[in-house]
């Protein structure tokens, strides 16, 4: 179906602008996948400390995560009314037999839902960092191309002394690299919410686990080695701080700051005559001025 032919809203920002990694990095599908790992580790996890699970459990649960039927997930959230118990349901029902009864051990709706979410985030960055990488890589190639090609420079908008393309060019990579590295540092400490239970306490696994700590402790760094991260939060609510989201938001409105620098000014440039975007041979800048060249 292509966006056009959408029966419903969909935001123009997944139908124009997403890239099909990022739309299915956040999709219904991979969210489901990622809590299914989750719970695939955390069994692992329980089993290898001493709790009384089965390699044939686990195996089971491992045979069937790809088992995916959204239709059966929502006919058991209408009769739930709740989400996860949905998911855990339906992933009990796949597995059979007394693998179902391992599921969730000890755990709570955020146990899957937020880590699910870091998981997201995470690759999410990574994906942008890819991308960033290719235009700084872009960016490069055209400085130098230009770098000895004389232009005005302006200060104020008004016409200062002499630069050349590839230095305007350059000021656009140096911003888009220094985003780079601000975002492979938010990767690098980026933390896992880790093993939580309700309200963020412990309890739940103290009790599976005989009260003892550093078998919690290892649990948290099974399941966090087990996703792909080096920690998880030390201390959490039923929530992981959202003081992350405000990092995530920080570092991607650089992001964005750098690209609407260099859209500016190739705007600027552009009426200017200076600088243009490629224009198609059947490209149409206007539906009423066809000599328009919009940037």
């Amino acid at each position: 179906m292509t966006p056009g032919d959408l029966p419903v809203y969909a935001s123009p920002l997944a139908t124009r602008y997403a890239t099909p990694a990022m739309l299915e990095n956040f999709g219904d599908r991979r969210r489901a996948l990622l809590w299914r790992d989750l719970w695939i580790a955390l069994a692992e996890g329980e089993r290898a400390l001493g709790v009384p699970i089965t390699a044939a459990q686990v195996e089971r649960l491992k045979a069937s995560r790809d088992a995916l039927d959204f239709a059966r997930v929502e006919a058991l959230e209408a009769e739930l009314r709740h989400d996860v118990m949905a998911h855990i349901r339906h992933f009990g029902e796949q597995a059979g037999g007394d693998a179902a009864g391992i599921i969730h051990l000890g755990a709570t709706s955020c146990f899957v839902a937020d880590n699910a979410e870091l998981v997201m985030i995470r690759d999410g960055l990574e994906l942008l960092m890819d991308r960033l990488y290719v235009a700084i890589r872009q960016l490069r190639d055209f400085a130098r191309a230009h770098r000895a090609r004389a232009c005005q420079a302006y200060t104020h908008f008004q016409p200062a002394q002499l630069t050349t393309v590839g230095k305007r060019a350059c000021l656009w990579a140096q911003d888009l690299a220094l985003d780079l590295e601000g975002l492979a540092a938010l990767v690098e400490r980026l933390p896992l919410r880790g093993l939580k239970g309700t309200t963020g306490t412990q309890a739940s696994f103290l009790a599976l686990l005989d009260g003892d700590h550093q078998r919690v402790r290892a649990l948290d760094r099974h399941v966090c080695e087990a996703m792909g991260f080096r920690a998880s939060i030390p201390v959490s609510g039923q929530t992981y701080t959202r003081k992350i989201d405000c990092w995530v938001l920080a570092a991607l409105s650089d992001v964005c700051s750098s690209a609407a620098k260099l859209a500016v000014d190739l705007r600027l440039l552009s009426h200017k005559r200076e600088v243009e975007e490629p224009f198609g041979a059947r490209q149409v800048g206007s539906s009423a001025m066809a000599y328009k060249r919009n940037p």
